[in-house]
C-alpha cells in the first residue's frame, strides 16, 4: 500500500525536525556562553586552552547542526546553503585555532567575518523557509549577525577587547533560536 504525504504532513515534519534542533542549538549555546563567560581572560591577558577549546567548538557545532538539518529537512530549498554554511563554520574552527596563537584580537576578526558570512547565509535560509512559520526570529538573527560580525571584528583592535564578547553573541543567537522553535510548534502539529 502507498501512503501519500500531503504537504500538511511534509511541513508539520519539517517544522518537529527544526523545532528540536532549534531546542538543542538553544541549549548549546547559553551553556557554551556561560562556559566562555567564566574561562574568558580579562582584555590583554593570553587565551587559556579551555577558552581556545570553547571557541574552535562553537563552529564545528554549528557544522554539526548543518549536517543534521541538511538530512532532515531536504524538502525545503536550503540545503546547497546549509552546505556554505558546513565550509564556513568548519573554515571559521581552523581560522580561530590558529588565530588563538595570536591573542584576543585575531580571534574576534574571525569570529566577526565568520559571523557576518554564516549571518547572510542564515537569513537568506530563513527567507526560504519563512512559508514554515517561526522564522521571523532567524530572519532578524541572521541579519542581527552580520551587524553584530562587523562590531566584533571592529572591536579588536581596541583596547577592552574580550572573547566575551562572543559569548553575548551566542546567548542572543540561542534566544533566536528558542523563539523559531517556540513558533515553530503549531506547524508541528500541522495546524
Amino acid at each position: 500500500m502507498m501512503t501519500t504525504t500531503t504537504p500538511t504532513t511534509e511541513t508539520a515534519t519539517v517544522a518537529s525536525s527544526l523545532r528540536k534542533l532549534y531546542f538543542v542549538r538553544f541549549a548549546f549555546a547559553v551553556v557554551w556562553a556561560v562556559l566562555v563567560f567564566v574561562t574568558a581572560p580579562s582584555a590583554g591577558a593570553a587565551l587559556g586552552i579551555a577558552t581556545v577549546a570553547l571557541l574552535v567548538l562553537y563552529p564545528l557545532f554549528d557544522v554539526a547542526a548543518a549536517v543534521v538539518d541538511s538530512r532532515t529537512n531536504r524538502g525545503t530549498g536550503a540545503t546547497p546553503l546549509l552546505y556554505i554554511n558546513m565550509a564556513l563554520s568548519l573554515l571559521a574552527a581552523i581560522g580561530l585555532a590558529i588565530a588563538s596563537a595570536s591573542g584576543t584580537p585575531a580571534v574576534l576578526v574571525v569570529w566577526g567575518v565568520w559571523a557576518i558570512t554564516a549571518g547572510a547565509v542564515q537569513l537568506i535560509v530563513a527567507l526560504r523557509r519563512r512559508a514554515l512559520g517561526g522564522q521571523w526570529a532567524l530572519i532578524l538573527s541572521g541579519g542581527l549577525s552580520v551587524l553584530a560580525g562587523t562590531a566584533i571584528a571592529s572591536m579588536a583592535g581596541g583596547a577592552s577587547a574580550s572573547v566575551g564578547t562572543v559569548g553575548g553573541y551566542a546567548t542572543l543567537g540561542g534566544i533566536f533560536f528558542l523563539v523559531s522553535a517556540l513558533r515553530l510548534g503549531r506547524a508541528a502539529k500541522g495546524l
